[in-house]
């Protein structure tokens, strides 16, 4: 029974390591700003692994969490700046809103 376990164990480890995203890959984010004061808005490239978020760019700062239904909240910061975004993600799109610290708007996204 000893051996069934392991081989069971094992068996566990190799499928949750093994466990990708649909949305996992390259996106290419582009955010625009609801006050003209805070700028006209930005692009942003950001990556996707496993469901966890990762800039693909030294200058901007990317972590979050895609959930497999879609769902994602995503922080991005540079130097001292710091935005929130909210959203959903479906198929090669996606769309949502974002908030910093005076500013607000809305991004969207597509897979590169």
């Amino acid at each position: 029974m000893n051996a069934f376990r392991k081989a069971l164990f094992a068996t566990a480890v190799v499928v949750a390591n093994a466990a990708t995203s649909s949305f996992d890959g390259a996106w290419n984010v582009r955010i625009a700003s609801s006050s003209q004061a805070c700028g006209n808005g930005a692009t942003v490239s950001i990556g996707i692994n496993n469901g966890q978020i990762a800039s693909s760019s030294a200058a901007v700062t990317a972590s979050g969490r895609v959930a497999d239904a879609g769902r994602i909240n995503v922080t991005l910061s540079t130097g001292i700046k710091r935005a929130v975004g909210f959203g959903r993600l479906s198929g090669a799109s996606g769309s949502g809103t974002w908030r910093g610290a005076m500013c607000t708007g809305t991004w969207t996204a597509e897979r590169m």
